[in-house]
């Protein structure tokens, strides 16, 4: 490990002492204090901590904080608002609250770095142009035009000279970048006003050292010291937090120990307080560079801490060679960071822009405090709204009835808007309503119910499908509704194989001992028939799952299918236990008449042997069912074109010899090389892949015999004089498809044209 911590510990500590000292500056503390910070947060935090690779150190989103509690408390004062911070987030962990932390949204807290960060440039833009940064952020933007029409002297340059270096450090080649950019942007801003001999503004860090003092008890009403220490305490551990599970994502070892984290974050803070430094949080900056460096165990974090112990001790003197203005000019580089675009583009998605903006803007306007509140508050309101948000749609249907759905939370936010849609329904009509809702409040039903009172009292007749859970009958009947949500149902992955979902032998071995009391009679009896290790259970417990998930939501439609079916298509696929005719085709109960064998093969008419179950699919599809379309759909790597390519069926197997028969057509066609099949323009079914792969895709004997099998079926289906004259009407369409197994893609086969005489 040592090979790969200690390289990296240095990297950070390249990082970490130039940070450490801007903070300290933005912060209003003295300069020992950040490096004090460091050290702490690096042996205390990282020896403790529950993640393996994140850095602490003093914060640049604290330092509003520390900005302010230093002017209202003084110094001292403000190390012991840190070690009672320190001491709330310790108890925290030990009850192990810390990830309760997380449901604050993560816009309030980009939004609130985002403005820290703005403070923190306006301000320290001023030192970097020679002048006093004001006293908001408004009176900063307001003096910055006078500030850069006035005449300064050299020393400005010192800053302008660090800005330009971070800017374009990054657009240097990787092997000139070894240096961090902080570190070399104040060490040439330091040798050029050393050698220009500017008139620069310095700071003793022996003096720092040499002025320590214990913390003191701050002085003032009890209530804003103990509002203090809570904005501390919460500040800095959901920083660290949320930092920690950022963290995870960039390195594979162990994940962290959130709880254990935010107790060492606390120990830190009490021993950065009681030494006299600024409050330690995990720092995403300095934590992603230790985690890109290499860095494989928290031994790298804790030798960074102990490099900022050196340099703070043996070469603290080399700080009085850099200007203020190179400090403040890294400020203002920091602050811009901090206002991340990258999160604008994550929150877009979700919406939650708007608290973004308004935590940024009431941070930088009015106060951290109060701008955190404000975005919250939001947060809160748009969640809320999103919680209750219902959709209704009102469609007039042929032949006088009326088609309703209502989907969402029905609450009494959504009584208006619910009452207002119903009343435009006329009076007297035949009215089916949908509801798939997942609460249903005292308002909502009421509404729901009143409306439906009146209209049945109209003459009108109100048909009401319930389609998540029963909220109307149970309210309708005076049973007690839960008055939270029902847990949502686990992912329903139905179409992932029995293999990927079981859950063990003792689990379906319970399953299977009350199957009788939980499924339909039929099921139960099979159950009890079927216990016998076989493989049964798991086809029993997917009945079982059927009953309990998927047959509530589909039993609406089945009823309206239970007498009669009206299929549009004919689908005739191989056999293979890969091939699922409803998951390739996203077509649900009814919509196709399937026949199923092995090689999806359509034996033509009057051939020998017959074959009367393909033939009587297709003469009940045509005649009886009306269907408009016939598709025959083979796949890659088919076992019995293999079989036939071979030229023989497996030993022991006449049946399947006399069956390959039917494909003796297919063969014919794929030695002779004609009408082979191509793809249609464009390549494929839309959105299924590049049809130029195809699946086994290496373009093999048996990938294209697969292919040409599948015309020659279109070419069979054709010798049936129905199938032939609706083909001939246009009022039949025959339509060739192939399922790459291996990309799971559906391609669309075109049939060349056929030559006269060919059928």
């Amino acid at each position: 490990m040592l090979r790969y911590d200690l390289p990296a510990s240095l990297v950070v500590f390249l990082v970490a002492v130039p940070l450490s000292l801007g903070i300290a500056v933005a912060s209003g503390a003295p300069l020992a204090a950040g490096l004090i910070a460091g050290v702490v947060g690096g042996v205390v935090a990282g020896l403790l901590g529950g993640s393996v690779v994140q850095v602490s150190g003093p914060a640049a989103g604290l330092s509003l904080v520390v900005a302010e509690l230093v002017s209202t408390y003084g110094w001292r004062a403000t190390c012991m608002i840190t070690l009672f911070a320190g001491a709330l987030q310790l108890l925290l962990g030990v009850f192990r609250v810390a990830r309760a932390a997380l449901a604050v949204s993560p816009a309030v807290v980009h939004g609130m770095l985002a403005g820290v960060g703005v403070v923190i440039a306006l301000s320290q833009l001023h030192v970097v142009l020679g002048g006093s940064p004001q006293r908001s952020a408004i009176e900063n933007v307001a003096e910055l035009p006078r500030q850069i029409l006035d005449i300064h002297d050299h020393a400005v340059y010192a800053g302008l000279i660090t800005i330009a270096i971070l800017v374009g450090w990054g657009h240097l080649p990787q092997r000139l970048r070894l240096v961090p950019a902080p570190l070399a942007a104040l060490v040439v801003a330091s040798a050029i006003a050393a050698a220009s001999g500017w008139d620069v503004t310095r700071v003793d860090l022996s003096k720092s050292l040499e002025s320590w003092v214990m913390p003191a008890w701050p002085r003032g009403d009890w209530h804003g010291i103990v509002a203090a220490v809570l904005l501390v305490a919460l500040l800095a551990g959901v920083e660290s937090l949320l930092c920690s599970v950022a963290t995870d994502k960039l390195h594979n070892g162990r994940r962290t120990d959130l709880d254990r984290e935010l107790t060492a974050q606390g120990v830190a803070n009490m021993v950065t307080g009681a030494l006299g430094g600024l409050p330690v949080a995990g720092v995403i900056v300095r934590s992603s560079t230790n985690a890109r460096a290499g860095a494989r165990s928290r031994w790298s974090t804790v030798m960074h801490g102990v490099w900022i112990l050196v340099f703070a001790l043996c070469l603290g003197w080399t700080i009085t060679l850099i200007p203020m203005e190179a400090l403040a000019a890294l400020l203002v580089f920091i602050g811009v960071q901090m206002v991340n675009m990258g999160h604008l583009r994550n929150l877009r998605g979700h919406g939650e822009i708007p608290v973004y903006v308004t935590t940024m803007l009431g941070v930088a306007l009015v106060g951290l405090a109060e701008g955190v509140l404000l975005g919250l508050g939001l947060a809160a309101l748009l969640a809320l709204r999103r919680l209750t948000r219902v959709t209704v749609r009102v469609t007039p249907e042929p032949g006088g009835h009326w088609h309703v759905s209502i989907a969402g939370s029905l609450t009494f936010l959504g009584v208006p808007r619910i009452t207002s849609a119903l009343r435009a329904i006329p009076a007297g009509v035949p009215v089916d309503l949908d509801l798939n809702i997942d609460f249903m409040d005292n308002a909502a039903f009421e509404a729901v119910h009143a409306w439906r009172t009146d209209h049945e009292r109209s003459g009108g007749s109100v048909d009401i499908d319930e389609i998540h859970d029963e909220w109307y009958a149970m309210g309708a009947s005076g049973a007690r509704v839960l008055p939270a949500k029902p847990p949502p149902p686990a992912p329903d992955r139905w179409w992932l194989p029995w293999a990927h979902r079981r859950r063990g032998r003792s689990s379906a071995a319970a399953d299977l001992a009350v199957a009788s009391a939980r499924v339909a009679p039929a099921v139960a009896g099979v159950a009890a028939a079927g216990g016998d290790g076989s493989g049964q259970p798991d086809l029993l417990a997917g009945a079982r799952e059927f009953h309990r998930r998927t047959a509530p939501l589909i039993r609406p439609f089945m009823m309206g299918m239970a007498r009669k079916q009206e299929p549009s298509h004919l689908f005739i696929t191989c056999a293979d236990s890969r091939i699922v005719p409803n998951l390739i085709t996203a077509s649900g109960p009814g919509d196709l008449f399937t026949v199923r064998n092995l090689g999806n093969l359509v034996p033509r008419r009057g051939t020998a042997p017959p074959d009367d179950s393909v033939a009587a699919a297709i003469e009940y599809a045509t005649e009886a069912l009306g269907i408009r379309t016939i598709t025959v759909c083979g796949h890659s790597g088919c076992g019995a074109m293999a079989a036939l390519l071979g030229g023989d069926a497996p030993e022991g197997m006449p049946a399947l010899g006399r069956w390959l028969r039917h494909g003796r057509h297919s063969l014919t066609r794929f030695a002779a090389g004609s009408g082979a099949p191509s793809e249609t323009p464009g390549g494929e079914v839309p959105g299924s892949g590049d049809a130029g792969s195809p699946g086994d895709g290496d373009g093999g004997p048996l990938d294209r015999l697969c292919r040409a099998n599948v015309l020659q079926q279109l070419d069979n289906l054709r010798s049936y004089p129905a199938v032939d004259r609706l083909v001939r009407e246009g009022r039949l369409e025959l339509v060739g498809l192939y399922f790459d197994i291996g990309t799971a893609q559906v391609h669309v086969l075109e049939r060349p044209p056929l030559a006269a005489g060919a059928m």
